[in-house]
Order: structure tokens, then C-alpha cells, then sequence
């Protein structure tokens, strides 16, 4: 006889949570049994089922009280009353104030730079931050400079999207029309100059189109970056918070890096030390392994919603596939009295399909005459994986979110790998 599923009822009182995590194979179901509740930001309905997968760590924040019910074998589950939550909302009603200053004065809304180390909720505050602001009839800007697990597109790239409504919250926040450009690695470190440089150009592009949306320009942004926040990674975060003129810096849960910011950055630039959540767990590398594969996965074959993507055979002659950075020379290899170019921000074009066997292909929209510069700084239209590479017949088989033809010929290659087990 089948096992009956487990179900546990929680009742919490006012300002308190209840936090769980999923462990594979497992998932859990959430209900609202009666009163009020939110996950990070988005009210959830009564009486309603969310389903939560393997690797979920959710905490469901209620202000008045509330009962939950849970279905399936949780991991960890408990109630908490310490919360960061009222500090969180205090932040953003700071923030809508300034929003409103923005709308009679006519001027940006605030910029909002979350940092932090590895693993203490940036993207969770960030996510709060947005949903509590599209709540209140807000459309603010969110951009991710975290290249390791990339929210808005795949890891591995920057980028940002207009929130026009609360994130779902099974599946995140809408998709639709992101602003992304490839970086190709998942650690800033690999390649700091065009991370800057990268940077650098996508503050330029929501600057210019803040110019034009002026609800979105009062909205303001709100920025998710890297756990990495020593030596370079350190210099990254000063660079993106002066290129994206930052108003405000939330420096969460480290007084080190708190007080290094304060003595670094210009004095209207508001630094505020953000307390973490307890219920924040530092994940092992075979997690964020995991989570990487999932996005990439979600990517082609949705989560809630199947995807259906089309697989088809590319001639490798018809495409110019480019690797951004070249391996460096020594100055003693070069001619005297020359200094070795820039290689970290050049193009290298592959050659050989064989060593392209489950990479992403990011799809450019540069086209292949363009200059260098313009191809780095182009943003990017998809992505392809590489399923099969044919020497022989000079081809290489990839899984594309859309059939054939690409819409353009220009390809990067990522780091970044993908099995796919349906093929």
C-alpha cells in the first residue's frame, strides 16, 4: 500500500515566518489555510496549491497572523520570530518616498545597488524590494550583475528587465523582453575588464532609456551583484556603483565591507548596513552547480509550463562563432618597445567545431562585418546548446528555444555547459 503524504498545519502569530527547504527528489505543496501571508514580497492566495522542487528554501512571512498548511517531506521546516521583514519594508517605504520626490521634481527615482558576500540574500531582498514597489503601482528596473546564477536570463551573462507586475512565486519573475549581454564565464574574476566594461555599457543603456520612460525613470532600479566582494571584486562593485550613479548601497550582513564602502564611495552615495536573514543557509558548491544546470535547464524546457525546443543541424561555415579573450603573451615574446594589446576584450574566432560539444552559444545581435568592440557590447537575442558536433560533415547540432533559421550568424561561446538529457 502506498505511503499516506505527510501534512503538518502551522498558525502563526503577527511578523513571524515560517521557513522550509526541499530536498531532492522531494517537492512540497503550500497551502493558505486562513488569514494573510506573502513569500518575498508576493501575497499568496487562500486556498490555492504552490508547489515547491528540490533545492526550494522558502520563508512565508505573514504581518497579521495566519494559518499554512504543508503537504510532502520537507528538509528543515520551523516557525521563526526573528525576521528581518519590518527592516526590509522600512526600506522600501524610504524608497517610495524618494520615488514620489522623483515624480514632482521630475528627476530619476532611486538607484539601488544590494551587496554583499556569497550566500546572505541578496537576490531575496532584491525580489522584495521589486515585488513591494510593483505592488504599489511601480514599474521599476531590476538588473543582475550576478554572472554566477543570473536571475533575469542564463548564468554567465548581466542583465536587466523592466518588473511590470509581482514575480510568480514558483517560477520567478516574467521573462519577457530582458535586456542581456554575454559575459560567458561564472566568475567575474575570470575576465574583470570586460565585466566592467560590460557593466559599464549596460548602465549606459538604462540611463538612455530612462531618458525615454519616464514612469520606469521614476521607478528607479534595483540591483542584484556577485558574492564577490575582495581585491577586484571589490574595485567591480565601487566601478558599477559609480557607472550606475547607485543613490543608495544596501550592504548586507558584513561590517567590513560596510565600513570600507562608506570610506570609499562619494559622500551622497547613502551606505546602510542590511541585517541578513536567519533563515539564509550558505549553499555547498553542488548546489549552485545544481541551481545552474536548472536555469539553464528552465531556459529550454520551462518549468511549470513544458517547452517544446526545436533541435537542428548548423553548418559551421555559415556562422562566425567568436570566444571573447585571447590567452595572454608575455612582453618578452613581443617585438621590443610593443606592449601586448589588451587580450582580455578580443575576439577569437573558433576554427574548430569540436571543442563545442554542450557549450551555450549566446546569439548575438551584431553581424559579422561589425567592428570587435560592437560585438562584445552587442546585447544578446537567445541561446543555443550544442547537442552533437559532425567533423566530417562539418556541422553541429543545436537545441534552440525557437526552429530554424538563427536569426543571426554571429555566435559567443559561454563557458557555461549543458547535458541535455532528452537527447
Amino acid at each position: 500500500m502506498a505511503e499516506a503524504e505527510s501534512k503538518q498545519d502551522f498558525k502563526l502569530e503577527k511578523e513571524n515566518e515560517l521557513r522550509f527547504e526541499v530536498e531532492a527528489p522531494h517537492t512540497v505543496r503550500l497551502e493558505l489555510v486562513e488569514g494573510f501571508a506573502e513569500i518575498f514580497g508576493v501575497e499568496i492566495v487562500k486556498d490555492k496549491e504552490y508547489v515547491f522542487t528540490s533545492g526550494s528554501k522558502i520563508a512565508v512571512f505573514t504581518w497579521h497572523g495566519c494559518t499554512l498548511r504543508l503537504f510532502g517531506t520537507t528538509e528543515v521546516v520551523y516557525v521563526s520570530k526573528e525576521t528581518p521583514m519590518v527592516i526590509y519594508a522600512n526600506i522600501h517605504a524610504v524608497l517610495e518616498q524618494m520615488r514620489q520626490k522623483a515624480e514632482q521634481k521630475g528627476t530619476k527615482g532611486p538607484t539601488v545597488m544590494v551587496v554583499g558576500p556569497t550566500d546572505v540574500g541578496k537576490s531575496t531582498l532584491c525580489k522584495i524590494l521589486l515585488n513591494y514597489a510593483v505592488r504599489q503601482g511601480r514599474r521599476p528596473v531590476f538588473a543582475d550583475l550576478d554572472v554566477g546564477q543570473g536571475q533575469i536570463s542564463l548564468p554567465g551573462t548581466i542583465g536587466a528587465v523592466l518588473v511590470e507586475r509581482p514575480s510568480d512565486v514558483e517560477e520567478g519573475f516574467s521573462q519577457q523582453g530582458p535586456l542581456v549581454f554575454h559575459f560567458g564565464h561564472i566568475s567575474p574574476g575570470e575576465n574583470i575588464e570586460l565585466y566592467n566594461m560590460l557593466t559599464q555599457k549596460l548602465a549606459q543603456v538604462l540611463q538612455s532609456r530612462a531618458n525615454v520612460n519616464k514612469r520606469a525613470s521614476h521607478s528607479g532600479v534595483i540591483i542584484n551583484t556577485c558574492g564577490w566582494v575582495k581585491q577586484s571584486g571589490y574595485r567591480a562593485l565601487l566601478n558599477a556603483v559609480l557607472n550606475f550613479e547607485a543613490d543608495v548601497v544596501l550592504v548586507m550582513d558584513q561590517e567590513r565591507l560596510y565600513n570600507e564602502m562608506v570610506r570609499d564611495l562619494p559622500a551622497f552615495v547613502n551606505v546602510v548596513f542590511t541585517p541578513k536573514s536567519g533563515g539564509v543557509v550558505e549553499r555547498v558548491k553542488k548546489n549552485r552547480v545544481d541551481a545552474r544546470e536548472a536555469a539553464v535547464k528552465q531556459y529550454f524546457y520551462g518549468l511549470k509550463t513544458a517547452l517544446y525546443p526545436h533541435s537542428f543541424d548548423v553548418k559551421f561555415n555559415e556562422v562566425k562563432i567568436y570566444k571573447i579573450g585571447a590567452p595572454a603573451l608575455p612582453d618578452s615574446c613581443m617585438p621590443l618597445g610593443v606592449k601586448v594589446e589588451n587580450n582580455k576584450t578580443k575576439l577569437v574566432e573558433i576554427h574548430s567545431p569540436a571543442s563545442l560539444l554542450h557549450h551555450i552559444l549566446a546569439v548575438s545581435f551584431a553581424s559579422p562585418g561589425d567592428q570587435d568592440e560592437d560585438i562584445i557590447l552587442s546585447n544578446v537575442a537567445g541561446f543555443l546548446c550544442v547537442t552533437n558536433v559532425d567533423t566530417e560533415r562539418n556541422t553541429i547540432t543545436v537545441l534552440s528555444p525557437q526552429p530554424r533559421p538563427l536569426p543571426k550568424s554571429v555566435l559567443l561561446l559561454s563557458e557555461v555547459q549543458f547535458v541535455d538529457s532528452a537527447h
